[in-house]
Order: structure tokens, then C-alpha cells, then sequence
């Protein structure tokens, strides 16, 4: 979401959805999961609307769809894939909304090879690292987003500014006609055109007429004058090619001209209470508040060099400078001024992946001493429990926060691998620190809803005994780590020195 249109966020909101012609829900069991959300939905159906649910399972969604289409775990980009190819094949595309509000017309790099050309692979895949150079996928005569390290990766990739304009201040190359063989619309078409109606029902197990019939529902209800919507959850984002689901439904929501119309979009529905809110923070590795990119340690611009790379020349984000320089002065006051780049250069540099199973892999590695958990339970919650646990057993210390003793607290003495004897508790020198957490309702702050509506609430009661809110943790802590290194000479104690936590 965020690499498509700028924000890791739904593009629309669940009471719009009853202005929807077509809704299809994968990813998702939003009739119980989210049951207030839902009856939006159903106030569509009521309407007329199409309520199509694709999922390997039957749930009670299932039985509010006009119709359901039951497909393998793991098929969702087969699927969705092969509804980019129906659209461009049967040229049901919106085009005046294609030409003018999407990036179909732009010309790219000649340099780009496409998974055609270099038998599975995209151009720029270093076999060592594992990972891709994205020098090759840019328009043409446009300079790299990022000097050195992997592209930002997961739904929230893509947030802020990115400048989408030459180097020179000119509109990147593009061809109306869409004719052009480097255009992003034609390498599109080449790319999806493996994605047969007989390929969707061979990878994903329904039949060709189950497919058939959401894709021209889709196309139907997409429009002038008619407008069609995803509906996705954890059943999308919590894949390992979670992403690549993400960016397929965005694709088609833009080609048939489904985003920031009344009734279209793409609603991400999440998986627990502010979750959007966190996102917002941000708890993201490569996010900086208010979604300001993180800076990269390979890329040493001076601050009004690296704004000038990556703020937008068009939109709020062309004021990308007053927010990031807003947010050195609130982290550093009277400390950040002109003269010093606002203290810029204290900022932490990301020099690599860092997401949640990047540093899991790490941890079984060795490389990682501690962790915090926070808000969730990884021994059960994240893929691959085992994993998990095995790599909780490789820290030095590790600290929990929550209402109860949850299973990663415990891992230690009471797991699967514990009954098993792969693990041993004698043998597990992690040092387990568990801190009672208090609710929501002991504890001022704001709630962000799935459609991003931010709300503040008041604690109903004071916390009881040692439960504490996170916020009186983290200040807490920050502020005994800033009486350790009161009396430091040492530069690299400056940042938190004079970080104003009063």
C-alpha cells in the first residue's frame, strides 16, 4: 500500500462501502472478525452490490457472498494476477483514469529485464545477498531512490515523499498512446500474461468459470459511473509474500480506476485494536513519526541535500521539509538549530533489513543480545513458532510486557520444544524479565481505527500495583539511560543527552 500510494493505509473507509457496486473480500472472515465494519457491507449488498468472498475456507462471510469462491492457501497473487491479465487482455481497463492519475504511460530504464528475460528473476539480484538493486527499475533518466542496501520492503515500503521527477526539475519520459515497449503499462502486460484463466484455476484449485466470474464482476462494477472494493486483513499481510498480494490488488484497483472514488479503494482491515495507530508512530524500522523516511547509512547527504532528494515536487509532501525539520526540534529543541542541520546527523542510519523476522533470523544466529516485546507474542503469534522460540533461546535477556505471563515469557520452561527436549531449561541462558503491562482503559491516549480515524481516549481507572502503561515505561527508561551518560564526553552520547524527555 505504501509503494503504491504513499501510505501504509486504507484508501478508503468501511462506511463507504456501502456506495460499492462490487466487494470483493479476500484475506479475510470480516463477518466476524469485524462485525461493525461489516454492516456497511451488507448495506451495499442490500443495494445490489456483489459480495464476493475468496478464501480457502467457508466461514460465515462466505455465507453473506453472493458468491464463494474457494481457493488453495497460499494461491491469492495467482489469482489476483489473473484478473490483471483478464483486465488488460479484454482491454477493460479505465483509460482516461490509466493515462492521467497512474504511472502506466512512463517510460523505464532500458537497462530493466523482466522475470521473462532472466528466467524468474527481476534485473538487479545479487545471488550472494539475496537481495535486489533497484538502479534498473526506475523511469528513464531518473536517479536511484537509495545509494546503497535493499529497497524498504513490506506494506509500509514506499511512505513519504520519493520525488517523482528528474533530476533536472523536468516529468519523468512518458507515452499517452501506452504503446511504448518500455512503458510501465506494456511491461505490466508482458509480465501478467501468463496469469490464463486455465493457470488461475490449475495454481489455485476453483475452475475457470469461478474465476471468470470474479473477474468480469470486478470489471462490471468498474467505471465513470460505477466503483468496486478489496477487502483484505492478516490473511493477506501476515504472508510471507504478503506484499506481493498487497501490490497485485493495488494494481487492479488502479487500472480499472477504483482509488479515491466514492465506493472504491482498498480497506486493510487490521488485526487488532490501533494497530494503524502503531503504524502511525511509527513502531516501524524504516519509519520515522508522520512516515518521514528513515535515513540509510550508505546515503551521507546534509539534510537539505537528502530533503531535496526525497520530498515530492507536487502535494503535501513537497512540505517535507517544515515536517522533518518539526520533528528534530521536538526531539532536540533549542539544541537543533539551522546552523547544525537541526541536529540531523544524530539520527540513527538503518544499514539493513531489521524487520521482525529479519531480526529473528538473526537472533538464531547469535548476532542479537536482548529484545523487548511489546504488544505481541511471537512464541505463538508470528510464523513459525518454533523458530521463534529457538531464537529466544540464543539472547543474553529479554523483557515482556503484558497482562498476563503470554507463552513467550514462559518459552523457557513451558513449550513444545520444551516437552520435546530440544530445548532444556538448564541449558537456556536467556534471562527472562517479565513486567505487568496495564489496558487500554488504565491508560490515557489515542486509538487509529482501520480507516485511519485517530481518537483520543481517558483511562477509566487508575492501573493497579506495578502495572504501568507503556508510555510510563519508555520515559521512564529513557530517562535513566539519559542520567547514565549525564557527565559523557563522548559524542556519540550527545543525542541523548540533550534529548528533551521532561
Amino acid at each position: 500500500m505504501g509503494t503504491s500510494f504513499g501510505r501504509g493505509g486504507a484508501t478508503d473507509y468501511q462506511q463507504d462501502l456501502q456506495n460499492s457496486d462490487c466487494i470483493v473480500i479476500m484475506g479475510s472472515n470480516m463477518a466476524e472478525n469485524h462485525p461493525v465494519g461489516f454492516q456497511w457491507v451488507m448495506e451495499a449488498r442490500e443495494r445490489g452490490a456483489k459480495l464476493i468472498h475468496v478464501d480457502p475456507r467457508f466461514t460465515r462471510t462466505s455465507a453473506m457472498a453472493t458468491k464463494f469462491v474457494g481457493i488453495r492457501a497460499g494461491a491469492d497473487i495467482a489469482f489476483l494476477g489473473g484478473i490483471v491479465n483478464y483486465i488488460l487482455e479484454g482491454e477493460r481497463w479505465f483509460d482516461e483514469y490509466v493515462k492521467r492519475y497512474t504511472n502506466a504511460p512512463v517510460i523505464i530504464e532500458e537497462s530493466f529485464e523482466d522475470t521473462e528475460d532472466l528466467g524468474g528473476i527481476f534485473s538487479g539480484f545479487d545471488p550472494e545477498q539475496k537481495t535486489y538493486s533497484n538502479e534498473t527499475w526506475q523511469y528513464e533518466g531518473m536517479e536511484a531512490l537509495g545509494s546503497g542496501g535493499a529497497p524498504p520492503s513490506g506494506e509500509q515500503a514506499g511512505h513519504g515523499g520519493g520525488s517523482k521527477l528528474l533530476k533536472g526539475g523536468e516529468p519523468p519520459e512518458e507515452d499517452p498512446t501506452l504503446q511504448h515497449p518500455r512503458c510501465v503499462f506494456q511491461i505490466l502486460k508482458r509480465h501478467f500474461a501468463r496469469y490464463t484463466p486455465e493457470f488461475v484455476a490449475e495454481s489455485c484449485g476453483c475452475t475457470v468459470e469461478e474465476f471468470l466470474y470474479v473477474a468480469e464482476s470486478l470489471c462490471e462494477a468498474s467505471g465513470r459511473d460505477k466503483t468496486a472494493a478489496f477487502v483484505y486483513a492478516v490473511g493477506w499481510t501476515q504472508h510471507t509474500t504478503g506484499v506481493q498480494i498487497i501490490r497485485t490488488a493495488s494494481i487492479i484497483q488502479l487500472l480499472l480506476g477504483n482509488i479515491g472514488r466514492p465506493g472504491g479503494g482498498i480497506v486493510a482491515l487490521r488485526g487488532h485494536a490501533s494497530i494503524q495507530g502503531s503504524t502511525d508512530i511509527p513502531t516501524l524500522f524504516n519509519t520515522l513519526p508522520g512516515y518521514l523516511n528513515m535515513p540509510h547509512v550508505d546515503d551521507p547527504r546534509p539534510l537539505h541535500e537528502w530533503i531535496e532528494r526525497y520530498r515530492a515536487d507536487a502535494g503535501w509532501w513537497g512540505h517535507m521539509d517544515a515536517y522533518m525539520v518539526s520533528l528534530l526540534k521536538a526531539w532536540w529543541g533549542a539544541q537543533a538549530t539551522a546552523k547544525n542541520e537541526y541536529c540531523f546527523s544524530w539520527l540513527p542510519r538503518i544499514d539493513d533489513d531489521h524487520s521482525a523476522y529479519w531480526t529473528t533470523q538473526q537472533m538464531l544466529e547469535g548476532k542479537v543480545k536482548g529484545e523487548i516485546v511489546v504488544g505481541q507474542n511471537p512464541a505463538i503469534g508470528s510464523a513459525n513458532g518454533r523458530a521463534q522460540r529457538l531464537a529466544l533461546a540464543k539472547l543474553d535477556w529479554l523483557v515482556v510486557r503484558d497482562l498476563v505471563e503470554i507463552e513467550t515469557a514462559s518459552f523457557w520452561y513451558d513449550s513444545p520444544e520444551i516437552e520435546s527436549g530440544e530445548l532444556k531449561p538448564e541449558e537456556i541462558a536467556t534471562e527472562v524479565f517479565f513486567m505487568p503491562a496495564s489496558t487500554h482503559l488504565e491508560k490515557d491516549g489515542s486509538f487509529t481505527n482501520t480507516q485511519r480515524l485517530l481518537q483520543w481516549h481517558f483511562k477509566a481507572v487508575e492501573p493497579k500495583d506495578d502495572c504501568r502503561s507503556e508510555l510510563w515505561f519508555y520515559f521512564h527508561l529513557g530517562r535513566m539511560l539519559k542520567e547514565r551518560v549525564k557527565g559523557s564526553t563522548d559524542p556519540k552520547d550527545e543525542p541523548l543527552q540533550y534529548l528533551t524527555w521532561d
